[in-house]
C-alpha cells in the first residue's frame, strides 16, 4: 500500500505549512505567512475538486497525527498544440516540500511518482518545473532535463 494519498480540504492548513517550508528555503523569499488566511478558502475549494486541473499529493507525518511529511502539487495547463504535443496538454509542478524532520525518506520521490501518473492520466506529454539546487538531484533522477530559461514575469497592478 502506498504512503502517498491525494490531499483533501482537511489538509489545507498543512499544505500551506509545507508550501511555506518550500518558500522559506528559497533565496530571497519572504517568510511572511500573512497570505495563508486569504489563500485557505480557495485552496480548500481546489482540493475538493478531484476532477479539476489541480492536484496535491501528500504523505502523512509518521510521528505527528494530523501533520504532513511531504507535499507535491501541480496543475495541468492547456497550450495550443504543436509538434510533439498536438493536444497542448502540459503539466506544471509548482510546489514540492518535505517537512525538515522527515527528509531523505523518499517521500518527495513517492509523491512525484504519483503526480507524474496523474499528469499522464490527463494527457500531459510534457511536465515542467523550476528546480532548486537542493532538489535538482531528485528531478535529474526522474528524467527532467534543464532547458534554457527565457521566462519573464509581469506583476499586474491591482492584482
Amino acid at each position: 500500500m502506498s504512503l502517498v494519498r491525494r490531499a483533501t480540504p482537511e489538509d489545507a492548513e498543512e499544505v500551506l505549512r509545507l508550501r511555506q517550508v518550500m518558500i522559506d528555503s528559497m533565496v530571497g523569499s519572504d517568510p511572511s505567512t500573512d497570505w495563508h488566511e486569504t489563500s485557505l478558502p480557495t485552496l480548500r475549494e481546489r482540493l475538493a475538486d478531484t476532477d479539476g486541473d489541480f492536484a496535491a499529493f501528500v504523505v502523512d507525518h509518521p510521528e505527528r497525527p494530523g501533520a504532513l511529511a511531504a507535499l507535491v502539487a501541480g496543475t495541468v495547463d492547456y497550450r495550443i498544440g504543436r509538434m510533439g504535443n498536438p493536444l497542448g496538454t502540459v503539466g506544471f509542478v509548482f510546489s514540492v516540500a518535505t517537512d525538515p524532520g522527515t527528509r531523505r525518506q523518499g517521500y518527495a520521490r513517492a509523491c512525484m511518482a504519483v503526480l507524474l501518473d496523474w499528469f499522464r492520466a490527463r494527457g500531459a506529454v510534457r511536465v515542467q518545473l523550476t528546480a532548486s539546487a537542493e532538489a535538482r538531484p531528485l528531478y535529474d533522477s526522474l528524467g527532467f532535463l534543464p532547458k534554457p530559461d527565457p521566462l519573464m514575469e509581469l506583476t499586474l497592478p491591482g492584482a
